[in-house]
């Protein structure tokens, strides 16, 4: 029944910034961990960034610094603000919900990014 809608993908120039959405059709209730993961062609998916109670957070070396993972409980969202990207930031990026009883997974979004 929970869908994960992401949006905010496209084409970018390096240098520049992009901000994914990912917003859930109904509320999650007892959530673990909120995140979003990445697959480049031919590579396997990785974790980018995530989020988990508390506001913690963790990201993934090669975004340190660049990438922020922020969450708005009262719109069931969770944010990727990507700034000065990279060609090798270009990948199907997947938003993932953990909660106590399931694992929920977006339909992903292409971020391509121009050098």
């Amino acid at each position: 029944q929970v869908q994960l809608v992401e949006s905010g993908g496209g084409l970018v120039q390096a240098g520049g910034s992009l901000r994914l959405s990912c917003a859930a059709s109904r509320s999650i209730f007892s959530i673990v961990t909120m995140g979003w993961y990445r697959q480049a062609p031919r590579k396997q998916r990785e974790l980018v960034a995530d989020i988990i109670s508390g506001d913690n957070t963790n990201y993934a070396d090669s975004v340190k610094g660049r990438f922020t993972i922020s969450r708005d409980n009262a719109k069931n969202t969770v944010y990727l603000q990507m700034d000065r990207v990279k060609p090798e930031d270009t990948a199907v990026y997947y938003c993932k919900v953990v909660t106590t009883y399931n694992v929920y997974w977006g339909q992903g979004t292409q971020v391509t990014v121009s050098s």
